[in-house]
């Protein structure tokens, strides 16, 4: 626990207080919860963690942004106002352990879960420092009682951790990081760039957040590993899915997991009429885009996944792949056509507001040039897209193997890891390196 703190304090010790009284809200609530028995008591003890995490969570995170939009909304009908806005730094990792601490309190509340009356133990499962920058979000059923009971040193299930994090390192110093030299000179300034440059521009970002991210969950397991945890899986290959509905299913798993429990399922799921289900749908891809950031380019890339996942769900096809991974020939145009409609929705994730998206997604839909001259100008970019074309070969050469084998993760042997370590000190980028994308969020 104290490693824990330490680890965060480095980012920035003055934001510590916050996951400490976060810690303690929920703690203090969890308990009192445990002893009402009246549901109107109960709700009221529900609500006060709600509104402590939530408001705790706005602020930080969505003032600015509420503040700004109340403003530019007023100056659309020409009344001008003054701005109020604050210089608010955003912590750390707040968006993760917040949703961790109210999953603890809301499954409290259900009775699916006693609370811990040991608060050195509920204070490490909130700031277990492998997964509490960037997740994956872990439920209290899971990881508390990890702290529980006693672990034993286990040789093959540490070894399975370590050859986890040399794959995460590969994805995020070899794949991620890479892509990034291109893709943040193509989104900087799209004027720039031909129609085919902006397409590759967007698949690389494609490639460079699945990498950024996933890479990150992957080092977070495996060094819980070490220490004889076990964490969730939170991403599946979702590159190879065959609709949007299997995308969201391998996708930042605990995240999607979370609002389909929390938010989803008690709002009615896909009982009742049409309109209620299509309100549920909406609503979860709504604001699961504002989850990562105050921009309206996130609500409209949640806004489209919505769009794009109720056809499935009318048609009651949102279910299907659900026991298998394993891919068929027949079944590879389906996995293109949504990897494709992924990556047009990432360029509004990317953008730094609608419009530079409106431009970025016209410019390219145009194909009026064709041309490729950024990622061969120079040797410089001859080598950088040769070592993104040859990582991007081994990055799904090895997942799809896994999808075959329905494994849920790349599993190295220590061959194949010393050959990944190589490709690490060979063509990873060290210096100057990018910040991992959703320590932002």
């Amino acid at each position: 626990m104290c490693a824990s703190y330490v680890f965060y304090a480095w980012w920035d010790y003055r934001f510590l207080g916050l996951i400490v009284l976060s810690t303690l809200v929920d703690y203090l609530v969890a308990k009192q919860l445990a002893k009402e028995v009246t549901i109107k008591r109960r709700k009221l003890w529900l609500g006060i963690s709600l509104l402590f995490n939530l408001g705790l969570l706005g602020f930080f995170k969505y003032y600015n942004f509420f503040i700004e939009s109340w403003i530019g909304a007023w100056d659309t009908l020409g009344v001008h106002m003054q701005s109020n806005t604050l210089k608010i730094i955003l912590p750390v990792g707040i968006s993760f352990y917040t949703f961790q601490t109210l999953s603890y309190t809301i499954d409290v509340y259900r009775r699916d879960l006693k609370p811990t009356h040991n608060f050195i133990q509920f204070m490490a499962y909130v700031s277990f420092f492998p997964q509490l920058v960037a997740g994956p979000i872990e439920r209290a059923t899971s990881l508390l009682p990890q702290f529980q009971s006693k672990r034993c040193f286990d040789s093959k299930f540490a070894m399975s951790g370590f050859y986890l994090i040399i794959w995460g390192l590969f994805k995020k110093v070899v794949v991620a990081d890479n892509c990034a030299f291109f893709v943040n000179q193509i989104f900087d300034m799209p004027s720039g760039y031909s129609s085919l440059e902006l397409v590759l521009g967007a698949v690389l970002f494609g490639f460079q957040i699945y990498c950024d991210f996933s890479g990150y969950s992957d080092i977070a397991i495996g060094v819980a590993r070490l220490f004889g945890f076990s964490l969730m899986t939170n991403f599946s290959f979702p590159y190879f899915s065959r609709t949007i509905a299997e995308f969201w299913r391998r996708w930042h798993i605990s995240l999607s997991t979370w609002f389909r429990d929390y938010l989803y399922i008690p709002l009615g799921g896909s009982r009742g009429p049409l309109s209620m289900k299509l309100r549920n749908v909406m609503l979860v891809f709504l604001v699961s885009g504002l989850w990562h950031g105050a921009n309206w380019t996130f609500v409209i890339w949640g806004c489209i996944h919505g769009l794009l996942f109720l056809p499935l769900l009318l048609s009651q096809r949102n279910r299907t792949f659900v026991s298998t991974t394993r891919l068929k020939w027949h079944q590879i145009p389906s996995v293109l056509f949504t990897f494709a409609i992924v990556v047009l929705a990432w360029v509004f994730f990317r953008a730094d507001s609608i419009t530079i998206a409106y431009g970025y997604m016209t410019n390219m839909l145009k194909f009026s040039d064709l041309s490729l001259h950024l990622f061969y100008k120079s040797s410089k970019m001859i080598l950088f897209s040769g070592i993104i074309l040859f990582s991007l070969l081994i990055l799904f050469g090895f997942e799809f193997l896994a999808v075959q084998r329905e494994q849920r993760e790349v599993k190295l042997t220590s061959g194949t890891a010393i050959f990944i370590a190589m490709l690490i000190i060979f063509m990873g980028v060290f210096k100057n390196p990018s910040d991992f994308i959703y320590f932002q969020f």
